[in-house]
């Protein structure tokens, strides 16, 4: 718990590095660049980040705050007027004139019965008040502070997973499946596009798929993202009574180095497309890999 007597101390101005004339705005941009450098997210090996994050908020709060603040700036005042006095004495009288204002103090608390209205408390003491009320009310503003901050370290953080993820271009490594099917089988060996995304959507969203239409258990794959395609290829061997093969057309991607589980279909930023974009892509996607499958057909056929 941050200590009041921490911010009798120090300058939280100069800990938010504000003016002390800084509007509302002005505090609240500068508290969300200095408490993102110290959260303690960012810092997980510095332990003085946490208390500085405490410090930064309950700052905030205080300067937010119209009464807290000007309670505040009353004892920066008095502080500031009483060291600049301070200076002008010499030891002997710095002495003396301490004695003489603890001496007027107790005097005037006697003759009020030890009862202090606000004209007779000291700046320290209405600022502890001012203090305590924020920390018995606890403060709306710091929880909606600190949620949008955890929101923009999660979205700090997305960038740089972006940023550091290797790049997957779908339409470079799409899989050759294959299973065993006489010419002419009218049941293509149990084998049917419904069938063979039925097989194959379980590991991510297909961007296209292709039966040949020229060749019999022979079908081309392209999926939205590089992890459901390994997956499939690693993993995929179609029906039991007929399994089937899938290998990449052309060279495999790299290796990742993390695979995580899958549960079900992939979330990437691709599903905030409109349903007519997405549409339009596949589209076009699929007259590539028919392109591609009749071109490989001819081929073998050639052979």
């Amino acid at each position: 718990m941050v200590d009041v007597k921490k911010f009798s101390d120090i300058d939280i101005y100069g800990l938010l590095e504000v003016d002390i004339g800084a509007t509302e705005q002005e505090i609240r941009k500068a508290y969300r660049k200095k408490a993102l450098q110290c959260h303690p997210d960012k810092n997980p090996d510095n332990p003085k980040a946490a208390q500085l994050f405490q410090e930064l908020s309950k700052a905030l709060e205080i300067l937010m705050d119209t009464s807290a603040r000007t309670a505040y700036d009353r004892m920066l005042n008095a502080k500031k007027a009483a060291q600049l006095r301070t200076k002008q004495l010499d030891s002997k009288r710095q002495k003396l004139k301490a004695d003489l204002e603890e001496r007027e103090r107790h005097a005037k608390e006697a003759a009020r019965g030890g009862y202090k209205t606000a004209s007779t408390k000291t700046p320290e003491e209405l600022f502890q008040e001012e203090f305590d009320r924020l920390r018995k009310e606890g403060s709306k503003l710091i929880q909606e502070e600190q949620e949008l901050m955890r929101k923009q370290l999660q979205d700090e953080l997305r960038m740089m997973q972006t940023a550091t993820a290797p790049s997957w271009d779908p339409s470079k490594h799409r899989v050759k499946i294959r299973w065993k099917a006489e010419k002419g089988d009218p049941v293509n060996g149990g084998y049917s596009e419904e069938t063979l995304r039925k097989f194959l959507t379980k590991y991510g969203d297909l961007n296209a798929l292709v039966m040949s239409p020229r060749k019999c258990g022979s079908a081309l794959v392209e999926f939205r993202d590089k992890e459901a395609a390994e997956m499939a290829v690693t993993y995929e061997k179609g029906r039991l009574d007929n399994p089937c093969t899938l290998e990449w057309v052309g060279e495999a991607p790299a290796q990742s180095k993390q695979k995580t589980s899958r549960t079900g279909g992939t979330v990437t930023e691709r599903d905030y497309e409109s349903l007519v974009l997405r549409q339009l892509r596949q589209a076009e996607e699929r007259k590539r890999l028919i392109e591609q499958m009749m071109k490989e057909d001819a081929e073998e056929m050639a052979e």
